[in-house]
């Protein structure tokens, strides 16, 4: 046990992933970051981008969005907006979501809306690039 996490990934709609994992790397807000067992305990933001998960030798890959991590020396709890396996990604509506998320940018939007339209379009982002980047591998 000493040598694994319990990685546990949280959206509003589901429990995405939940496994004992050798390692994890994480798209934070002051750059990726990887944890392995019995990292430092820490609580800190993430940012929308990818999720690589090493499980029995093999990396799994996912996109994510927003969110908090928290990390102790066995677990790593993810709770973020959006957690997508590679797998799972669809490129064409993500894409479709971008350029309907750039499209709304050049309107005019109060503040929330446009929180709103960044957040999604940042989504759609994640989404294409981990697709892209995983499929060239």
């Amino acid at each position: 046990m000493a040598n694994t996490l319990q990685l546990q990934i949280v959206t509003p709609d589901a429990q995405a992933y939940s496994e004992l994992v050798e390692m994890v790397t994480l798209p934070g807000a002051e750059g990726e970051m990887g944890v392995y067992p019995n990292h430092v305990p820490l609580m800190t933001q993430i940012v929308p981008g990818e999720i690589v998960v090493r499980k029995d030798g093999q990396e799994v890959y996912l996109a994510v969005g927003e969110g908090f991590v928290e990390i102790t020396g066995e677990r790593v709890a993810v709770l973020t907006d959006m957690a997508i396996p590679v797998d799972q990604i669809d490129e064409t509506k993500a894409e479709e979501a971008r350029q309907r998320a750039e499209a709304r940018l050049s309107e005019q939007l109060n503040d929330e809306e446009s929180a709103t339209v960044h957040a999604s379009l940042a989504n759609s982002l994640a989404q294409i690039t981990v697709k892209r980047r995983r499929q060239r591998h």
